[in-house]
C-alpha cells in the first residue's frame, strides 16, 4: 500500500527535485529549445518561401521557354518560306537556262545541217559535173573515133560559135 500512499517525506523531496529540475530547465533548457523550434520554424519558412520563389521562377523559364519555342518555330517557317522561295527562283532559272541552251544547241544544229547539206549538194554537183565530162568524153571518143568525123565536129561547132556572135 506504499505505492499508493507515499510518504510525506518522499513527496516533500520529490517536489525539491521537480522544482530544482524544472528551474534549470526553465533558465537554461527551455530557451534553447524554444531557439531551436523558432531557429527551425524560420527554417522552414524560409525553405518554403525560397521554394515557392523558385516555382515561380520555374513557371517564368517555362514560359519564356515556351515564347523562345514558339519564336524558333516562327523563324523557322519563315527559313522554310525563303528557302522554298529561293529554290523556286534557282529552279526557274535553271530551267530558263536550259531553254535558252535547248535553242543555241537547236540552232547550231540547224546550222549544221545547213553547212552539211550546202557541202552534200556541191559535192554532188562536183560529182556530176565529173560524171557528165567522163560521160561527154566518152561519148565524144565514140563518135569521133576517125579523123573525119571529127573535123566535121570541129566545124560545126565553129559555125554555131560563128552564128551565135552574129546575132
Amino acid at each position: 500500500m506504499d505505492l499508493f500512499s507515499p510518504a510525506f517525506g518522499l513527496l516533500f523531496w520529490m517536489t525539491v527535485v521537480f522544482v530544482v529540475v524544472f528551474v534549470i530547465l526553465w533558465k537554461w533548457g527551455f530557451p534553447v529549445i524554444v531557439n531551436m523550434v523558432n531557429n527551425r520554424k524560420t527554417y522552414i519558412d524560409d525553405s518554403l518561401r525560397k521554394a515557392h520563389e523558385a516555382n515561380e521562377r520555374l513557371a517564368n523559364i517555362q514560359k519564356e521557354g515556351e515564347s523562345i519555342l514558339q519564336e524558333a518555330r516562327d523563324k523557322q517557317a519563315v527559313i522554310l518560306k525563303e528557302a522554298a522561295a529561293t529554290r523556286d527562283a534557282i529552279v526557274a532559272k535553271a530551267q530558263e537556262k536550259a531553254r535558252e541552251e535547248g535553242n543555241r544547241m537547236l540552232n547550231e544544229a540547224k546550222a549544221e545541217i545547213e553547212n552539211q547539206k550546202k557541202a552534200a549538194i556541191s559535192d554532188i554537183r562536183k560529182q556530176v559535173a565529173t560524171l557528165s565530162v567522163m560521160i561527154s568524153e566518152k561519148i565524144l571518143r565514140e563518135k569521133l573515133n576517125t579523123d573525119k568525123t571529127q573535123m566535121d565536129y570541129i566545124d560545126r561547132m565553129l559555125d554555131e560559135v560563128s552564128s551565135s556572135n552574129n546575132k
